[in-house]
């Protein structure tokens, strides 16, 4: 729940003001922004694309704000994108079925069975969060190791470790764990790292100059770090990205994530059997993919957060609209500033 400040009520006249407009108005959306930004509500980059075609960007605060050192954020700004990035993980996994390398049935056990229950877990159920495999980000153990480089077989004794929440396809649970094992399958696969595959097989496709498998944050390389708010903006410890791997080390832009998600569903990354297969919900969840409501538009799409980051992409096919925005420093919610952002496109 958002602690409602006086300074808010200004992003509210804001959007009030803008119910009555008949096109889309971007000074109206700039001025959203603006007010965001003025009273250090959020720190972040949108970017909205109609039909294929870029509408809107925008960026405001900073990449780094350190003792002094303030680097304004720009719509080239990277950012880590958290479980966005399970996205481009089952596009990479879709991929490898439609070669034949891979099926919806073929067990966790084919490639880790001193997993629990990894003779009788699917990859099809891994992609819908079905496995009953423990999420791992949820132990209290976690935080002690996030910061810390972790090979293969590290994270295969901690998962080994944990018991199963449920039995495999008894119902769905969200679980990073899925994800990382998806990863590691990925690389076992094809003999490449995860990052060697994410280039070829998605971001060189389809020109993503931005995206790419991310490690320790580098200014240098205009990635952002990310922060709290107590007063003033204070810089957040970072997970080594060898933790997270498939179910969230991937590094980009929002105008890259438009991109990716408006060739998903043109069918330029994998088949329309597997797009369909993406959106289809079971309790709730499709294989690496979510319904994003905006009144009454179904969108689809995923939400990401890690370390102080949080990021949302979404696509809604009856405008054929994509928007994406990832923020570094979040006080005023991503979801409420998706929220607005749509509301004063569509007026």
């Amino acid at each position: 729940m958002i602690k409602k400040r006086p300074n808010l009520l200004l992003l509210f006249l804001i959007l009030q003001s803008c119910t009555h407009a008949q096109t889309f108005n971007k000074a109206k959306l700039d001025s959203f922004f603006v007010a965001l930004n003025t009273h250090d509500e959020n720190m972040g980059s949108i970017a909205i694309a109609a039909n294929g075609v870029l509408v809107y960007q925008n960026a405001i605060g900073y990449s780094q704000v350190n003792e002094g050192l303030k680097t304004l954020a720009t719509i080239k700004t990277k950012y880590r994108i958290g479980s966005i990035s399970k996205m481009f993980t089952a596009t990479m996994i879709f991929q490898l079925i439609d070669e034949d390398k891979l099926s919806f049935e073929t067990p966790l056990a084919s490639y880790f069975p001193q997993l629990p229950n990894a003779g009788k877990i699917t990859i099809g159920e891994m992609l819908d969060h079905r496995s009953g495999l423990h999420n791992f980000t949820n132990d209290s153990l976690y935080t002690t190791y996030m910061a810390v480089p972790k090979s293969e077989a590290e994270m295969i004794a901690i998962f080994a470790k944990q018991k199963p929440d449920f039995e495999p396809d008894a119902k769905a649970q969200y679980s990073n764990t899925n994800f990382v094992l998806l990863g590691y399958i990925i690389e076992k696969l094809t003999g490449k790292t995860y990052a060697e595959e994410l280039k070829k097989r998605v971001t060189s496709k389809i020109g993503l100059a931005d995206t790419y498998y991310g490690t320790k944050a580098n200014p240098a390389k205009n990635e952002a770090y990310s922060y709290n708010y107590s007063g003033q903006w204070t810089q957040i410890p970072e997970t080594d990205m060898s933790i997270p791997g498939g179910a969230g080390a991937v590094v980009s832009t929002p105008t890259d994530l438009i991109k990716f998600i408006n060739a998903l569903f043109a069918g330029k990354l994998i088949s329309r059997a597997s797009l369909e297969l993406m959106k289809t919900m079971k309790d709730n969840y499709g294989m690496a993919m979510f319904t994003i409501p905006f009144y009454d538009k179904k969108g689809f799409g995923h939400t990401g957060g890690i370390d102080g980051f949080s990021s949302l992409l979404i696509y809604l096919p009856e405008d054929k609209l994509a928007v994406a925005y990832i923020s570094n420093g979040v006080r005023y919610s991503t979801n409420d500033v998706v929220l607005g952002a749509l509301s004063i496109y569509f007026n």
